[in-house]
């Protein structure tokens, strides 16, 4: 948890110097700090303070910045794949889940202004959270130094999960490689159901997917998307089996 501050605001854990010395250090140049300080400034924190600027705006930016170095880079360096295969790769990169997990590279949630609501459910360590913060990183970098600096931090937090995306084959994206071996089989279209449990806060969702009639895979996860890749990936597997597919 944060360090709580004398207005009951919460400060982070690790001075942000810190996260703006090894991002010079990426780049080659100096980030503004006011910029990073706003990237780093959840909107609960701002509202707590009377209105301070956040980081929506940034991330705003970000976002399209990224989606930019991401896409060039796979175009590149995939000169024979296909456009939905492309989009499909691009989607494992730019997600909220692969995002987090990047940021959780630089331990991004110790830098992080956050208000007392946040703080005091785990908004540190939220994917949310933490994927709209490196997008905003991303544009006040952009911001700062331009789209060649920018580039290099992208490439710096994504280039091992573009890596492993390319390896990814099936499990790419679950649920277009059911619905392929599905529609394959003339099993028709998978047809999800979703399950909900816990406080608003923090809630676990249960997925089961039927196809052809038949339940063929259920998963868990903390948000639908998860729970439904994994019930996914579980009825792609029966299907495989039960069509012999495995050898």
């Amino acid at each position: 948890m944060g360090r709580g501050a004398a207005d009951g605001a919460w400060e982070p854990l690790r001075p942000i110097d810190e996260l703006r010395a090894h991002l010079d250090g990426v780049m080659g140049c100096s980030v503004d700090p006011a910029e990073l300080g706003r990237a780093l400034t959840h909107r609960s924190y701002a509202y707590e303070r009377g209105g301070l600027p956040h980081n929506e705006r940034l991330e705003f930016l970000g976002d399209s910045v990224l989606g930019l170095v991401v896409t060039s880079t796979l175009y590149t360096q995939h000169p024979d794949t296909s456009e939905g295969q492309l989009a499909k790769l691009r989607a494992a990169v730019v997600n909220m889940r692969a995002l987090a997990a990047a940021g959780r590279t630089l331990s991004l949630g110790d830098y992080l202004l956050l208000g007392r609501g946040e703080e005091a459910t785990g908004g540190r360590d939220k994917d949310s959270i933490l994927a709209d913060t490196v997008e905003a990183i991303i544009g006040a970098v952009y911001s700062s130094c331009g789209l060649d600096a920018a580039s290099k931090v992208v490439h710096h937090l994504v280039d091992p999960l573009i890596e492993h995306s390319a390896q990814l084959g099936a499990a790419l994206d679950w649920k277009t490689s059911l619905q392929e071996i599905s529609s394959r089989h003339s099993l028709g279209l998978p047809e999800y159901a979703i399950e909900e449990d816990g406080p608003e806060h923090a809630k676990t969702f249960a997925a089961h997917v039927r196809v052809g009639e038949i339940v063929r895979g259920s998963g868990v996860g903390r948000t639908k998307k998860v729970a439904e890749q994994e019930a996914a990936a579980n009825a792609w597997a029966a299907i495989r089996a039960e069509f012999g597919e495995d050898g």
